[in-house]
Parts: structure tokens; C-alpha cells; sequence
């Protein structure tokens, strides 16, 4: 078991918008080390998601969309004993931006039919209003929380 704290590599902030959340974005959009067609998915997707709302910059409804669907508590399980429980834990900043991240990516990956930009657009426009899947996913992870915090005296 690793013991010594290992220093996390700083992520440069992506050309266009100068942001790290953006960066963070487009690398865990990217398939086959193809960033290139990550990057246009994902501008192409802010732009389309600051046309449906009322906000005047993309990097401000893809901020709110992700703030939205970050969440505040998981569970971890911890065996104690004999049984295994899962334990609510309070989600760090950066967990919790790539959790929101990545269940926006998978359920516009899910969607069919349309091109990988508009199903993005939909789902960060949807995040942004505080609905739609990714939203549901993170009310379900805070519900199971909150049924399993009588074992929060067990966290360590």
C-alpha cells in the first residue's frame, strides 16, 4: 500500500477558453488519443449550449452545467467485521468535477441518431437547467447517502 503522497501532474488549460475544467473535459471525451476531434465536439457543444440559454459566454453554462451535476456525497464500502457497508463520504472538488463530467459524457453517449455535438449541446443545456439524466443520477447518489448515513460513524 502506497504511503508516501505522490504529487498530481498540473493540467494545462485548454488554447480556446483558457480553462482547466474545459481541458479536464475535452481529455475524458477524447477516444483513441484523437484530442483534436474531442476539442471540436466539445466547442462545437458550448457553442450550441450558449445559443439555447441565456447566458453570454459557453464556459459559464458549461460551469454552471457542471456545478449542478457535481456531486456532494458518495458511498464507499468499507468492510467492517465480517460485513461490508457502504459509508456516505464527502466528495473532494476535483472528484466530484469528474464524476459530473463523466456522467454527462455517458449519457450523451448514450443518446443515438444525432451527431456527438448535439447530444452534448442537449445534455449540457439540460445539466445547466438542473435536469434531465445526469441530474437524476446525482439526486439517486445523494438519496442512497442518505439512506446509508447511520453508518457514517464508521468512516475512518
Amino acid at each position: 500500500m502506497r504511503r508516501r503522497r505522490v504529487e498530481k501532474r498540473k493540467m494545462a488549460a485548454d488554447a480556446k477558453h483558457n480553462s482547466k475544467l474545459v481541458a479536464q473535459f475535452i481529455n475524458t471525451l477524447m477516444v483513441s488519443g484523437k484530442k483534436t476531434v474531442a476539442e471540436n465536439i466539445i466547442y462545437g457543444a458550448m457553442d450550441i449550449a450558449k445559443e439555447r440559454t441565456t447566458e453570454d459566454s459557453p464556459l459559464k453554462v458549461l460551469n454552471k452545467a457542471v456545478d449542478n451535476v457535481r456531486p456532494r456525497l458518495e458511498l464507499k464500502p468499507r468492510r467492517v467485521g465480517g460485513a461490508t457497508y457502504q459509508i456516505p463520504i464527502e466528495v473532494n472538488t476535483n472528484r466530484g468535477n469528474s464524476l459530473a463530467i463523466r456522467w454527462i459524457r455517458d449519457f450523451a453517449r448514450k443518446k443515438k441518431g444525432k451527431p456527438m455535438m448535439t447530444k452534448l449541446a442537449e445534455e449540457i443545456v439540460s445539466a445547466y437547467k438542473s435536469e434531465g439524466p445526469a441530474i437524476k443520477k446525482r439526486d439517486e447518489t445523494h438519496k442512497m447517502a442518505d439512506a446509508n448515513k447511520a453508518f457514517a460513524h464508521l468512516r475512518w
